[in-house]
């Protein structure tokens, strides 16, 4: 199955419409979308991996920038520690944290590394002890060569904070690339592999912006076929600086930027992407720089989308404990910094961050939403609304592919019906909505079926509409339609 029509995407085996995706559910009438925001609870945010103890690599600073991958039955997190025998300069390393929830999480003693006298540590072995910034990990066991299952793309002091790479047999001892740094000057924070092809997004330095000083941070990606030879020029994809002919009153640190790109979830047919939504005060002052996480969405891992433009989806201003320098001290986090990871962990979905900067940050929290419910569709207006969403043509390729919703609020007075078009928006006949069986009930990953059948198949393109239905339609909450094969 595919989405695109050029033929280009490779064939999936889900696709995931959500309704804050107006490529993939383009026509809407009567409806009405919510995202739903997440802020960690006012008396103390839920702190995943927190600070080490005196004389461990992350004593003092337990920062983010890294990657959390699912590893067989585990949950991986590779991040940046600094501890307390460096306290007199910064010098952040690379830490492993592991996870079979990805809300509990346990620093094993990899004895890789010695650090304060001793390889008793979580330290990671890259081949060099330098200041890491920030890593973006991939990890793929089926490449056929074993010594890069794991990949690496990190930013260090040591290339000048250009684009360096790294493999590994493990995720634990990596060799660093002989030609590095392969890329320009690039700080990074999310990445993926789409369509065959490895993307990473940051902040660069390669694009002149309508501003004062010729700079303001944006998205911006670079991408490579073999994870060796990367693109020297850096697609933009997203910016929140002001364009002419409204005021350019910015500085280099002052106003709404985007902060080193953004993470990115891979869905098959979309990407999503939590950014850091910066926004420098007048007087180019970082202690009073605030910083939510906002929500984008993209097609081709190039230029993104914000579907409600300045939306926080992680809210700033938690409570935390700053105890990397003072103890039992309730204190305010008005900036967070995204790394990479996502996962749908059984009926939930998870994301890591952490407060910023980073030499404040006491730990990286999690963020949790019931599974795939970041935003809905409601109706409004009631049933004189009609309300109903129908989504782009879907090559099904001849494949038998089975329909599920992820919905809520559903009722004998609040229900919902699905209908099967062809591209030309006829409704072929055994997918009527009529034809449709029992009523659904709330759920995440509930089956639709019709009189005649419970999968469709076709050569053709189709499309899936979905109508609101009922006394009280506004109560219908949907949250996501999967197709699966």
């Amino acid at each position: 199955m595919n989405i695109t029509p050029n033929g280009k995407q490779e064939n999936l085996d889900e696709i995931v419409l959500f309704p804050f995706d107006d490529y993939a559910l383009p026509l809407q009438q009567g409806v009405r979308m919510h995202l739903n925001s997440f802020r960690a609870p006012t008396n103390r945010a839920r702190i995943a991996v927190g600070l080490g103890g005196p004389g461990e690599p992350d004593s003092l600073i337990c920062a983010y920038y890294g990657t959390v991958k699912r590893v067989g039955d585990e949950f991986w997190m590779w991040y940046c520690g600094h501890g307390d025998i460096d306290a007199d300069k910064w010098h952040q390393r690379l830490c492993l944290a592991k996870s079979n929830d990805g809300i509990n999480w346990e620093k094993p003693q990899l004895g890789l590394v010695e650090y304060n006298g001793t390889k008793n540590n979580n330290l990671i072995d890259i081949e060099i002890d330098d200041h890491v910034i920030a890593c973006v990990v991939y990890y793929e066991p089926d490449d056929p060569n074993p010594d890069r299952h794991f990949k690496m793309a990190f930013e260090t002091a040591r290339y000048a904070n250009n684009l360096a790479v790294a493999f590994s047999a493990d995720g634990l001892r990596w060799k660093l690339h002989p030609d590095n740094p392969v890329g320009p000057t690039f700080e990074q924070a999310g990445g993926t592999k789409f369509n065959g092809v490895y993307y990473i997004t940051g902040q660069g330095l390669r694009h002149e912006h309508w501003t004062p000083k010729g700079f303001a941070r944006m998205l911006s990606t670079h991408f490579s076929y073999d994870f060796e030879q990367w693109s020297t020029a850096s697609c933009l994809g997203h910016r929140r600086d002001t364009l002419p002919p409204r005021p350019t009153h910015y500085g280099i640190s002052n106003g709404p930027q985007v902060h080193l790109g953004a993470a990115l979830w891979n869905r098959g047919n979309t990407l999503i992407g939590f950014y850091g939504m910066w926004d420098g005060h007048p007087s180019n002052d970082r202690r009073l720089t605030r910083m939510n996480l906002g929500l984008l969405v993209s097609h081709d891992a190039l230029h993104y989308r914000e579907p409600i433009p300045d939306f926080p989806i992680v809210e700033a201003a938690e409570i935390g404990w700053k105890n990397a320098y003072e103890s039992d001290v309730n204190i305010n986090f008005p900036a967070l910094i995204q790394g990479q990871g996502f996962e749908n962990i059984g009926d939930e979905t998870f994301f890591w961050y952490a407060p910023w900067p980073e030499q404040d940050s006491d730990g990286i929290r999690v963020a949790i939403w019931p599974r795939d419910r970041l935003g809905y569709f409601s109706p409004f207006n009631g049933p004189e609304s009609k309300a109903h969403v129908t989504s782009q043509p879907i090559f099904l390729n001849g494949q038998t592919t089975r329909i599920r919703l992820n919905v809520d609020g559903l009722s004998p007075d609040a229900q919902i019906k699905v209908s099967i078009l062809d591209e030309k928006l006829n409704e072929l006949s055994d997918y009527r909505s009529d034809d449709n069986l029992d009523p659904l009930e709330s759920g995440f990953r509930q089956a639709v079926r019709w009189r005649n059948q419970d999968s469709v198949r076709s050569d053709e393109p189709i499309r899936v509409r979905v109508d609101f239905e009922g006394r009280r339609p506004e109560d219908v909450k949907l949250y996501a339609i999967y197709l699966e094969q």
